[in-house]
């Protein structure tokens, strides 16, 4: 049984330790926020932060998380509305079509927990990990820009 906390909240899971942390997460706890991409750890689009750092779920195992606090996008919102993150993105229309958005936004805030007032090379760089098939890239940069005004 491991034990870890989720979005603020302790659960347990019974599932076996060797099982991608992003399948617990779609198919236990009903988190469908971040996304199964290429299965290689190399797009992005499934990042979770696991004790505050951008972790790619679909590689990490669930016993990686074992007595620690993992963040989904779900747990990025403002009670029941968007964070000032999440509503830049809906701001600026940066999620055309919504592959990376998930990754795109945790990494994003992953940098902004890091950096409040980043610069746009500094943004640019925070992201240049993650995938983006239909080149919402400027507008992801703005909208993370426009969150850090915001701050």
């Amino acid at each position: 049984m491991i034990s870890f906390k989720l979005n603020g909240k302790p659960v347990r899971t019974p599932v076996p330790d060797a099982t991608p942390l992003l399948e617990v997460l779609a198919h236990d706890f009903q988190m469908n926020g971040c996304k199964f991409g290429c299965g290689k750890s190399q797009c992005s689009a499934c990042l979770v932060m696991v004790d505050g750092n951008p972790v790619r779920s679909c590689m990490a195992p669930l016993s990686a998380v074992a007595g620690r606090s993992v963040t989904t996008l779900e747990g990025l919102m403002d009670g029941d509305k968007p964070s000032r993150l999440q509503q830049a993105f809906i701001d600026e229309q940066a999620a055309q079509c919504g592959y990376c958005t998930s990754g795109m936004i945790v990494q994003a805030q992953a940098l902004l927990d890091r950096n409040p007032k980043p610069s746009d090379a500094e943004v640019r760089s925070a992201l240049d990990g993650n995938l983006c098939r239909c080149g919402a890239h400027n507008r992801i940069v703005r909208a993370v820009l426009r969150a850090a005004q915001g701050a």
